[in-house]
């Protein structure tokens, strides 16, 4: 079985500037579209194992998410996809900028559908204790109802305000 080693920030970028590993981003496109490293190829987690995409290099891999976690909680699953020896970048994009590597920005793109369900949500759970306070206590359910479809949203894996959020007009630009 395929071991996934960890590198960090420094390390990978000497060995990607040498032509010697394939950077492979696993996060979600509107992810990857906001910010990303240079050159890393975009290869969300979900469309690889859904087995919408087959994962071809001709260089060792290098794994990389946001933080480090998202791909250290999945190195079984990545390393199943790939051959050895493969890598996986400690502390993904944040290291990366700690370390003072470049990477592609686009302030432009739209935030990340989970931050923008962060947002969106916080700030109906907030109304609806405001409208509980001050005009009619029955508007504590608009907060328990959010309430109970984040925890949905959470056992289930699936999201419907991720979903209307995702349909709307400024995300469809990089869907």
């Amino acid at each position: 079985m395929t071991v996934l080693t960890s590198l960090d920030a420094q390390a990978l970028s000497r060995r990607i500037k040498a032509g010697e590993i394939t950077l492979i981003d696993i996060r979600e496109p509107d992810e990857f579209a906001r910010e990303h490293v240079t050159g890393a190829v975009s290869l969300p987690l979900s469309r690889l194992e859904a087995g919408h995409v087959a994962l071809r290099s001709t260089t060792p891999v290098a794994f990389m998410c946001r933080t480090g976690m998202r791909t250290q909680s999945n190195c079984d699953r990545l390393a199943a996809h790939v051959g050895e020896p493969a890598f996986v970048l400690e502390g993904g994009l944040e290291s990366w900028k700690k370390a003072g590597l470049a990477t592609h920005a686009d302030r432009k793109a739209p935030l990340e559908i989970m931050r923008q369900v962060q947002i969106t949500a916080g700030a109906i759970v907030v109304l609806g204790a405001v409208l509980a306070a001050t005009v009619n206590p029955a508007f504590i359910w608009l907060s328990a109802f959010i309430g109970a479809g984040l925890v949905f949203a959470g056992a289930s894996g699936w999201c419907g305000m991720a979903k209307l959020l995702a349909a709307m007009p400024w995300n469809r630009a990089t869907a």
